[in-house]
């Protein structure tokens, strides 16, 4: 399972040549239609239809979880305690890609990463 972080939305939904490349390999190896927690379309989303346009058409292709496990919320939680570090957000997108999914994200890795070493084999990936 491949589960994206907000960043990660904005940088695919940029449509660079760079991201679409990425999303071709993505289909092409079964990892997409990517997951999105709720929590992540509100962290990636501006209020601004035309900001927005492009990361909404890249949402409709995603499979976005609209309800949050009451125990990937505990999990979440655990997470950013023995992590030490990472917001609600990032405990919950790297809690979502366990056991053994991957993490995208385009943003700053420390906190995911650091969240991700307590998970059950979750890796994380740049784009």
């Amino acid at each position: 399972m491949l589960v994206l972080d907000a960043a990660a939305v904005r940088r695919l939904a940029e449509r660079t040549p760079r991201s679409i490349a990425l999303l071709d390999a993505l289909t092409e190896l079964g990892l997409w239609p990517a997951v999105v927690p709720a929590v992540v379309v509100a962290e990636c989303l501006t209020g601004d239809a035309a900001t927005d346009a492009p990361r909404e058409a890249l949402l409709a292709c995603c499979d976005v979880r609209t309800d949050l496990d009451p125990a990937v919320a505990r999990r979440a939680a655990w997470l950013r305690t023995a992590a030490g570090r990472g917001s609600a957000v990032d405990a919950i997108v790297v809690a979502s890609a366990e056991p053994q999914g991957a993490v995208l994200t385009a943003g700053r890795r420390v906190d995911v990463e650091a969240l991700a070493l307590f998970a059950d084999r979750v890796y994380v990936e740049r784009c």
